[in-house]
C-alpha cells in the first residue's frame, strides 16, 4: 500500500506549467493557477508559467526548450486535449517523447470517471518523457487539473512517497544517452 516514508527528506521538484489556450492570459488562467498554487503548497518550485497557442510548433518550441534546461525538472501543460480542431497538445508533444507513459493516463482516466464518469473519454491527457524531463499533458480545466494533481503527480512527485516515486528515478532518465555517449 502507497504511503509517505517519514524518514525520507522532502525534495523539492522545479516544475514548469504550461497553458495551451487561444483566449486565455496569465490574470484568467484558472488552470495554470490552480497547478501553480499546488504545487508550490506541496513544497516545490513553480520554475517558469508562460501561455501558448494551439499551435503543434509553439507548444513543441517551448516544452523542448523548458526540457533542455537544466533548472526544470517536470513540465506540465494544461489545455488543448480534447477532440475539436484546436485541440493538438497530444500531437504536438507525444512525437516527442522518449518514452511515454501510458499508465499516467489509465490512473488519469480512472479518478476522472469517478468524478465526471463517461465524460472523461473526451481527454486525451498523456505523459512521457522529453530530454529526460517528465512531461504531462492535462485537459484544461480547472477540476481536471486538481484530479490529476491531487491523485497522481502530488504523490509521485513527492521523494517519500513510498514503495516508489518520479523524484527518485530522475537521476537515471538520461542513463541511455551517458551509455553513448550523448549526453
Amino acid at each position: 500500500m502507497a504511503r509517505i516514508d517519514e524518514t525520507r527528506p522532502f525534495v523539492p521538484v522545479k516544475i514548469a506549467v504550461l497553458t495551451v489556450s487561444d483566449t486565455r492570459k496569465l490574470e484568467d488562467d484558472k488552470s495554470g493557477s490552480t497547478l501553480a498554487e499546488r504545487l508550490l503548497a506541496a513544497g516545490h518550485t513553480l520554475a517558469e508559467r508562460a501561455i501558448v497557442t494551439d499551435d503543434v510548433n509553439k507548444i513543441r518550441d517551448k516544452v523542448l526548450s523548458w526540457s533542455a534546461d537544466p533548472d526544470i525538472d517536470v513540465i506540465i501543460t494544461t489545455g488543448g486535449t480534447g477532440f475539436t480542431g484546436r485541440d493538438v497538445t497530444p500531437e504536438a508533444l507525444e512525437p516527442i517523447f522518449e518514452k511515454r507513459m501510458d499508465g499516467f493516463s489509465e490512473v488519469f482516466h480512472r479518478i476522472s470517471y469517478d468524478k465526471i464518469g463517461t465524460s472523461t473519454v473526451q481527454s486525451r491527457a498523456t505523459g512521457g518523457v522529453v530530454n529526460a524531463t517528465f512531461v504531462f499533458v492535462l485537459p484544461g480545466s480547472p477540476g481536471a487539473c486538481k484530479d490529476a494533481w491531487d491523485g497522481i503527480l502530488q504523490h509521485q512527485l513527492d521523494y517519500r512517497h513510498m514503495p516508489c516515486n518520479f523524484v527518485e528515478i530522475m537521476p537515471r532518465l538520461d542513463e541511455h544517452l551517458k551509455r553513448t555517449g550523448k549526453a
